[in-house]
């Protein structure tokens, strides 16, 4: 049986706004990422689509986007979809973050942080067992831009097309599950609910 996966990424935040890197770290969300998450929240209601389970990373920006998104309802926290640890570049200005994807690789060990394939690995592995698991039918995630990209990476399918690197605010990511198979249906812009893919 098919079933359906919906992985938002957080509303805007205090660190996005002021160009801070932020992987482990956090900051509360601004209120343009309290609208963001509303706008979602009103476009699920528009179309009528309803889930059974909610997950969200532990991190506080994405569990305060799941709950305005879903009114509050009961939801799962799961490390293994937190985002990026960069190490010693956490708080940091964007500005001082060496430049290009090859950067995200390894780069940030050596600082404390994670390696992209481990990022890759865990999000992979927790969202496989969640849509695994037999009374999830329709699931709604929210997770991180990286942590997004990477699994992302991980089951794309189209040789056509560039994975996009990065994702604004309250990104919504469809995608069937069947056959222990992700299948990536679309990226919709929370500002527009039009695709950028």
């Amino acid at each position: 049986m098919r079933k359906k996966l919906y992985l938002v990424r957080h509303g805007e935040t205090l660190f996005n706004k002021l160009g801070k890197v932020q992987g482990a770290c956090d900051s509360p969300l601004t209120a343009k990422g309290i609208q963001q998450a509303e706008q979602v929240r009103d476009y699920f209601k528009e179309k009528q689509i309803d889930f059974d389970h909610f997950y969200t990373s532990t991190q506080e920006r994405a569990s305060d986007t799941l709950e305005i998104i879903t009114n509050g309802k009961p939801y799962t926290r799961l490390k293994e979809i937190k985002e990026m640890n960069f190490g010693l570049y956490e708080g940091e200005q964007t500005s001082l973050q060496p430049k290009g994807p090859d950067y995200f690789e390894t780069f940030y060990t050596q600082f404390g942080g994670e390696c992209a394939q481990d990022v890759e690995g865990r999000m992979v592995e927790a969202l496989t067992k969640v849509m695994n698991t037999p009374d999830h039918q329709q699931v709604l995630a929210v997770s991180h831009n990286g942590a997004c990209f990477y699994f992302l990476r991980k089951i794309w399918n189209d040789p056509k097309k560039e994975i996009p690197i990065h994702f604004p605010n309250c990104a919504i990511f469809s995608f069937d599950y069947y056959d222990n198979t992700f299948l990536l249906l679309d990226i919709l812009d929370p500002s527009t609910m039009t695709s950028i893919l």
